[in-house]
C-alpha cells in the first residue's frame, strides 16, 4: 500500500517543534555558515565543517528519555524500518550550498532518527547511505561521502555502543576505502552483541547486488557438492542475502524522503510485502515529527499478505 503525503499551506504551527528540532536547526545553521570560514581544514580539495566542541549550547530537556508519542501504538509498532535518506543534495542547492553540506546536514537527521526508533521500541533501522549506482557521482563527493562516515562511525559508535545499538554494515565492500573497512569491523565487533536497536547501514548496496551476489553463493554451493539444485528455494535465497545479519530481514516500513515514488534498487527482495510511505521533506528537514506521521500512517493500515479478512 502506498501513502503519498503532500502536506497543503497552512498557518505556522509551534506543535511541530521541539527543542530537539531547535538544536538541530541552530546546529547546521551554525556549520553551514562556519563552512565558509578560512579556518575549515582542506581535504582532498573539499572544505570541512568546524567539529562541534565541548562547550556547545547543553540543550537538557533534549537529552531526557522520550516515551512513545500518544499517536502511537506500542503493540503496532513495526519491528523493522527501512529509509531511502533523499534529497540532501537538493537541501543543499536549495540554501546556496555546496553538495556535501547536505551530507552532512543529513547526518544529523540520521542521529535523531537513530536515538527515535532505539526509544520507540523499533527494533531494525536500515538505512540506504550508498547505492551502486551512485558510483556515476563526482569523484570529490564520493571521497568525501567514506570520509564524511568514517568520521561518523568514529565519532558516534561509542554512544551508539553505550545505549546498546548495534550496528551492521551490508553491501559490496571491495570498492570501500581500506581505513573505512578497518573502522566498519571495529565498529561491527564492539556492537555486536547489543541489543536494543540494529542499525544496519547499506553502503556499496543495491538491491539487484544483493540477489546476484546470493545467487552467486548459492551456484557455488551446488558446484561444491553441498546441496543439489532441487532444494533450491526461497528460503535458501533469503539464507544469502546480506539482510541475513538480522532476525528481522524484512522491512514493514520502507520511508523514502523528497516526494520521489519510487525505490531504487533497494532491497528488492525483502521490499516483497512492505508498506509504503513518501515523505515530501528532504532528508535533513525530515525529523520527529513526520517519522511519527509515517509511522502513524502504518498503524492505520491492514496487512493481509495475499490473504483475505473475514
Amino acid at each position: 500500500m502506498l501513502s503519498l503525503r503532500v502536506r497543503p499551506p497552512t498557518s505556522f504551527d509551534f506543535r511541530r517543534f521541539n527543542v530537539r528540532d531547535l538544536e538541530r536547526r541552530w546546529r547546521l545553521s551554525r556549520d553551514c555558515f562556519l563552512s565558509f570560514s578560512p579556518k575549515f581544514e582542506e581535504n582532498r580539495g573539499v572544505r570541512f565543517g568546524v567539529k562541534s566542541s565541548k562547550s556547545e549550547v547543553s540543550f537538557t530537556a533534549a537529552e531526557e528519555e522520550e516515551t512513545l508519542p500518544e499517536e502511537l501504538q506500542p503493540e503496532l509498532m513495526p519491528k523493522h524500518v527501512a529509509i531511502i535518506m533523499d534529497g540532501n543534495g537538493r537541501w543543499a542547492k536549495n540554501r546556496g550550498l555546496q553538495p556535501w553540506d547536505g551530507h552532512r546536514a543529513g547526518v544529523e537527521a540520521l542521529k535523531e532518527i537513530v536515538e527515535l526508533s532505539g526509544k520507540w521500541g523499533i527494533q531494525v533501522l536500515t538505512v540506504f547511505a550508498f547505492s551502486t549506482d551512485n558510483w556515476i557521482r563526482p569523484r570529490i563527493e564520493i571521497d568525501f561521502l567514506f570520509s564524511l562516515f568514517e568520521r561518523s562511525l568514529k565519532s558516534e559508535f561509542q554512544n551508539l555502543a553505550k545505549n546498546n545499538v548495534r550496528i551492521s554494515i551490508i553491501g559490496d565492500s571491495s570498492k570501500l576505502p581500506k581505513s573505512l573497512l578497518r573502522v566498519i569491523n571495529e565498529v561491527e565487533e564492539v556492537t555486536k552483541n547489543n541489543t536494543r536497536l540494529q542499525l544496519i547501514v547499506a553502503v556499496g548496496y543495491s538491491g539487484k547486488y544483493d540477489v546476484l551476489q546470493a545467487c552467486r553463493g548459492i551456484a557455488q554451493r551446488v558446484k561444491d557438492g553441498e546441496i543439489e539444485v532441487e532444494e533450491i528455494d526461497e528460503r535458501l535465497i533469503e539464507e544469502e542475502l546480506e539482510t541475513n545479519c538480522t532476525e528481522f530481514p524484512y522491512p514493514d516500513l520502507l520511508i523514502r524522503t523528497s516526494g520521489e515514488l519510487r525505490v531504487s534498487n533497494f532491497l528488492l527482495w525483502q521490499l516483497a510485502y512492505t508498506e509504503l510511505f513518501f515523505a515530501q521533506e528532504l532528508w535533513p528537514d525530515f525529523g520527529r515529527s513526520g517519522f511519527i506521521e509515517a509511522l502513524t500512517s502504518f498503524q492505520q493500515r491492514q496487512r493481509r499478505f495475499g490473504g483475505r479478512k473475514s
